[in-house]
């Protein structure tokens, strides 16, 4: 944990409070495989707090995967795989690139809607194919956005029950306790979304995340939001609970006095032998998870040849053969408003391409997308 807690003395966040509880579901709970950090039904996990980046680069070096320690000592270097927010398809194991506060819980909602999506498409009576879960580390700055909102509402709506998201509750922001601009009851706004809420009141509390983790995953009917609370810089001596905390680095002092306060040793990025074992341990399990899911793919495509061709596909980008046959032309025709000739053309597409996907809140029939067949 020790890079965790080094992420502190060069970038402002908040990755020492969450540390429990990210290392209680990235080791406990989290369905996922080092060796394989692109496995279709992994679960997902979504850093809406992308400040807090160094929490995930410790996570996945720690877990074992291909994210050594020099690219932890490396971060927010020019060419690093630790850049200062996370990017998907740059840093292995990062899910989507995050930074715009609210954008990851908007994220983290569309997987959880995908997920439903490719269930139902590919899973089989015989044969349970997709049943991964979306997990979300989101911020008192994330829930001030109106694009979570938005998200949580549709999420709430749907009925998502295999999402959850954990609000980092620490009231402080970079000018002060979040009170200046931020009073409301953040987990009685998503119990009216229709989301199951649960309050941890000590983030150190593992015995009690992990409870709420396990909880989460019994409810299926509906999205979780896990509200923890926590401490900022906890147990900085002198910067915990404070805006400073959030807005500059603790400073080599602030850090060595943290450190005797743990037991820890004085030496940066300190792994201790144990930990490193441990590494070990988890790529082992993730390996096996992904064999076991491998195989129940394997009797799945032999069951049904024409659903893996559709999903080999459609993983691929590859579109079906004809799929352009029979788009409208519109040649000569005057005064069409662009929405008919789209809905048309929705019409053509739609019998060709099962995996063409879209929607409307409440204007289906003005803009076309509510589909004739």
């Amino acid at each position: 944990m020790d890079a965790v807690q080094q992420a502190n003395s060069g970038h402002p966040g908040t990755p020492m409070a969450l540390a429990p509880a990210a290392w209680v579901l990235w080791s406990r709970h989290l369905q996922h495989d080092p060796t394989n950090p692109d496995w279709l039904d992994r679960d997902r996990f979504v850093l809406s707090c992308g400040h807090a980046s160094m929490l995930l680069y410790s996570l996945l070096h720690l877990n074992g995967y291909d994210l050594s320690l020099e690219e932890i000592r490396n971060f927010r270097q020019w060419n690093s795989a630790t850049p200062g927010h996370p990017e998907r398809g740059h840093t292995p194991g990062v899910e989507t690139t995050t930074g715009p506060l609210g954008q990851g819980v908007g994220n983290a909602v569309g997987m959880a809607l995908a997920e439903r999506l490719l269930a139902a498409r590919f899973n089989q009576p015989d044969h349970d194919l997709i049943s991964h879960r979306t997990w979300a580390f989101a911020s008192d700055g994330d829930m001030m956005e109106g694009v979570c909102s938005e998200a949580a509402s549709l999420a709430g709506h749907l009925k998502l029950g295999k999402l959850t998201v954990v609000y980092d509750d620490n009231r402080i922001t970079i000018d002060g306790s979040t009170d200046l601009s931020f009073s409301e009851d953040v987990g009685a706004r998503f119990e009216a979304y229709g989301w199951h809420v649960i309050r941890v009141e000590n983030g150190n509390d593992l015995a009690a995340i992990d409870a709420a983790y396990r909880e989460a995953t019994a409810h299926d009917d509906r999205p979780t939001l896990i509200n923890l609370r926590t401490v900022i810089a906890d147990p900085a001596p002198t910067k915990r609970n404070t805006a400073e905390a959030h807005g500059a680095p603790l400073g080599a002092e602030e850090i060595a006095r943290t450190k005797a306060i743990l037991g820890w040793p004085g030496e940066a990025f300190h792994v201790p032998t144990e930990v490193q074992e441990q590494i070990g341990e988890l790529r082992s399990a993730g390996g096996e998870r992904f064999a076991q899911w491998k195989a129940r793919r394997d009797r799945w495509a032999s069951a049904h040849p024409d659903l893996a061709l559709a999903l080999d596909d459609a993983l691929n980008h590859r579109l079906p053969d004809g799929w352009d046959a029979g788009l409208p032309s519109f040649e000569g025709v005057d005064g069409l408003a662009t929405r008919q000739a789209s809905a048309a053309c929705l019409n053509a597409l739609s019998p060709r391409i099962e995996t063409l996907i879209g929607g409307s809140a409440d204007l289906a029939g003005s803009t076309g997308v509510a589909l004739k067949q």
